[in-house]
């Protein structure tokens, strides 16, 4: 880079600092300690579990966003000096967290960015059936699919909660892996970019761990493979539902045994939503069903390691890579 400073993208799923997004502003300060020039492009709005979708049939709209220290903030629809307490000049798009990190390498910033940080996001994302459906995955994966190095950072959060405690200990973790993965980017000969690891999956589980004097363990991992259920229920007191069929149903979701340690704040439905159900033939909430997820917890995997108390390291392709039995050979002509 020739003296100058690392020029980091940073976007999330989680929208600006707010209830579901805790932790974009705080790390955001954790980079700059580092002397690095991050540029912030985000969501307008809460895009969890949207994978790496484009909606390609509406236009993408932005806004000026200029954070205060405190998390609170403007929105302007042109750009302004910074103003006392204000941190930075940030910008908001009404698109998906994989539309904000290709606005802003193609069209916002072309050229001028050497890493996507996506995070943090409120709740871990471990195990393919997440890492499939994530948003902040998804952002981590158009930059890597830009050929850019990219970072997906997320965090645990017992019971779904922000925890004020463990926010400097976290947030200077990851500056640390993020910092030593830049400095230490792995090699993969299946990658986009000469042979470089395409991106980072990194999980923190907020625990008591953090608060150590030798600090957390951090393991490099593979992705635990897994699968989910049900994910939606059938809201009570629609057209078409009976009683006993609603009764069964909400019966079956409140015993879903999930687990302490929540592995994504993103599962829990934000609030109920404002739909005419006496107007609606069908109306689905979604309710999963998560029992068989983390558990067994397969040594060695992301999962693994955060129910452990451990950080995780977890490099990854930017593909859905080829299955299928080792001895079919690429190129074979099907034999009738």
């Amino acid at each position: 880079m020739n003296g100058c400073p690392i020029r980091v993208l940073l976007t999330n799923d989680d929208d600006p600092p707010a209830r579901d997004s805790p932790y974009v502003l705080s790390l955001y300060l954790e980079l700059k300690k580092f002397g690095w020039d991050v540029r912030v492009v985000l969501p307008a709005s809460q895009k969890s579990w949207i994978g790496k979708a484009h909606a390609i049939h509406d236009a993408v709209y932005g806004y000026y966003f200029y954070p205060k220290g405190d998390g609170t903030g403007e929105r302007r629809d042109v750009p302004r000096l910074l103003e006392d307490g204000e941190v930075g000049e940030w910008i908001l798009l009404d698109g998906t967290p994989a539309t904000c990190t290709n606005i802003a390498l193609h069209n916002l910033y072309p050229g001028e960015i050497d890493l996507v940080v996506s995070g943090p996001n409120f709740g871990v994302n471990t195990g393919t059936a997440f890492v499939l459906s994530s948003g902040t995955i998804g952002a981590a994966m158009s930059g890597a699919l830009s050929q850019v190095r990219s970072i997906a950072l997320s965090y645990g959060n017992p019971r779904g909660k922000s925890l004020p405690e463990y926010i400097a200990p976290t947030q200077a973790l990851a500056g640390r892996i993020i910092k030593r993965l830049w400095e230490n980017w792995g090699t993969d000969k299946r990658g986009l970019r000469q042979n470089e690891v395409d991106l980072y999956s990194v999980n923190i589980p907020l625990t008591s761990q953090l608060l150590r004097p030798d600090g957390m363990e951090v393991c490099w991992t593979t992705l635990r493979s897994n699968s989910y259920g049900q994910l939606f229920r059938r809201q009570q007191g629609d057209i078409g539902m009976d009683h006993a069929e609603s009764d069964t149903v909400l019966s079956a979701t409140t015993n879903s045994n999930q687990p302490n340690m929540s592995l994504d704040n993103q599962l829990q439905p934000r609030s109920e939503p404002h739909l005419q159900r006496s107007k609606l033939a069908f109306t689905f909430v979604y309710s999963p069903d998560m029992r068989n997820l983390a558990h067994p917890p397969l040594d060695g995997t992301d999962t693994w390691a955060i129910i452990n108390g451990r950080a995780s390291v977890t490099p990854m392709c930017a593909a859905f890579c080829s299955g299928g039995d080792a001895e079919i050979v690429a190129g074979t002509t099907w034999g009738w």
